[in-house]
């Protein structure tokens, strides 16, 4: 694929060409359209944007358009404004979907609006000793995944998506559509991993696949606490982050187990080895195997089942039917056995949710935390995700679930990473904090309260990025990348 834009490509262009060049005057920023929403809707249709693009609240297409998308029915800040004083506008990228594999050369081009589902059946397809490292959720966005950084069961033996990226194609504030060679090094270092929503719109990329075995080996372990679950995740601790790079062993603990979920890239009987070598405890057998190939793998992590039907992977969803909330950190070092032992009485409640345990090291420390705004490489053991879902409409059943992640983050407080308490940017979390606006621009001081938790010392050289290519901040939400005021005085970026 080259890095010409296809029809669909074209007519997001000239939308953001309009946003950008012909009705911006009375644009607070493109997430956020202040001022009246019928002359914006008219600026549009004087630059002969086909009303077929345009959804308005009083478009008949505008509800089912809106949910097409929408995973967690809480709405992202993909879908809102948290002020209500603000219009905003939602450039909806679901036709961009297109993914294109070059076996030979292993590369792949892939719209932003693609799932990672459909990235990885069309690289499946295409070769069996072929893969694309990033995350087990097959409905996720290929866009904001990479935005993020996007980390999976490859992520020690390969990085992340975001490392895996050769090229990008993206329409800037002024409309320019720009390739690597054009946006600069440094605009194409900070949209992998930056977040997506600050320096432009990215319509594609180009994808370096990486090598697997034609059978790798997974397994997935199930211990209750009243069988040694606390002491084994307490092990697991200083185990899974050492293990070769080309094993992962990730944990989910939820009611009164933890689940030990593992991909090998290699055979069965080379596994059982390693892990009666460095986890005997686990009791990890031979029986527990499963060798499959590595587009069944993506299967049996989102569906836990590798004999279900490849075709899953395509499945973008229906309407949203569940509420989420999720909060991160990064431990490390090995929190103690008592603190485990502490946060069942939490995982028993009827509205707990679950922790999700993804270790690092591998790969992932061997890549300098510079590399990409992704500053979590070396030093962190691994991720802890705090997940609470529920299916319940009404804000006491809200305020229960959002109580519960927020209730046991803090009582973890003790044991992760301090000045700051970091999280991860793809595990959005407003809690963290929000930006102002001071002088029509996003306020630096108030979006490094949270943007140096995101990003640590990455988040000064992403204002800078953003100053050089989006001074006005034509692109913001309340948790975009600030223009840095002094960024002048950068020779480079």
């Amino acid at each position: 694929m080259s890095t010409t834009p296809t029809a669909a490509s074209r007519r997001l262009v000239l939308i953001l060409c309009t946003l950008a060049l012909s009705c911006s005057s009375g644009i607070a920023g493109f997430a956020a359209v202040s001022g009246d929403a019928d002359a914006f809707i008219h600026c549009l249709a004087a630059a002969a944007v086909p009303p077929r693009l345009v959804h308005t609240p009083g478009s008949a297409s505008y509800a089912a358009t809106l949910v097409s998308s929408i995973r967690n029915l809480r709405f992202g800040l993909s879908y809102l404004s948290l002020d209500r004083r603000d219009r905003f506008a939602v450039l909806d990228l679901a036709a961009l979907r297109d993914v294109r594999v070059d076996a030979k050369r292993a590369e792949a081009w892939v719209g932003s609006g693609a799932t990672l589902g459909e990235l990885y059946y069309a690289v499946g397809a295409s070769s069996r000793t072929l893969a694309f490292p990033a995350g087990v959720c097959p409905t996720v966005g290929v866009g904001g995944h990479i935005s993020g950084g996007g980390f999976g069961t490859l992520m020690r033996r390969y990085g992340l998506a975001a490392d895996n990226v050769l090229d990008a194609v993206l329409v800037d504030a002024d409309g320019r559509l720009l390739n690597r060679t054009t946006m600069g090094e440094g605009l194409f270092w900070a949209i992998r991993g930056g977040g997506g929503e600050s320096f432009g719109v990215v319509l594609s990329w180009k994808l370096r696949l990486v090598r697997v075995p034609e059978t790798v080996t997974v397994f997935t372990i199930r211990r209750p606490r009243n069988q040694s679950a606390t002491d084994l995740i307490t092990k697991w601790q200083e185990i899974s982050p050492s293990l070769p790079r080309d094993v992962i062993l990730r944990v989910v603990v939820q009611s009164q187990h933890a689940q030990f979920e593992s991909l090998f890239l290699g055979r069965c009987h080379r596994l059982v080895r390693l892990m009666q070598a460095r986890f005997p405890e686990l009791g990890m057998t031979q029986s527990d195997c499963e060798e499959i190939t590595w587009i069944q793998s993506t299967v049996y992590f989102a569906f836990y089942s590798s004999s279900k039907p490849l075709e899953l992977l395509l499945d973008r969803g229906t309407e949203p039917d569940r509420y989420f909330k999720a909060k991160s950190d990064y431990v490390q070092e090995p929190i103690p056995r008592h603190a485990w032992e502490s946060s069942w009485p939490w995982l028993e409640e009827h509205d707990a949710g679950l922790l999700i345990l993804d270790p690092y090291g591998g790969e992932m420390g061997r890549i300098s935390p510079a590399a990409t705004p992704f500053p979590h490489r070396k030093g962190n053991l691994y991720n802890l995700q705090y997940y609470s879902f529920w299916f319940e409409h009404g804000a006491e059943t809200l305020e229960r679930h959002l109580s519960w992640v927020r209730g046991l983050y803090g009582e973890m407080a003790p044991y992760v990473s301090k000045n700051p308490r970091t999280g991860y940017v793809n595990y959005r979390d407003m809690d963290l904090g929000r930006n102002e606006i001071e002088g029509n621009v996003t306020s630096y001081t108030k979006g490094k309260v949270w943007g140096e938790k995101y990003f640590r010392g990455n988040f000064e050289r992403l204002a800078v990025v953003k100053a050089m290519v989006d001074p006005d901040d034509f692109f913001r939400t309340e948790q975009s990348i600030p223009p840095l005021p002094s960024a002048k005085g950068w020779s480079s970026i």
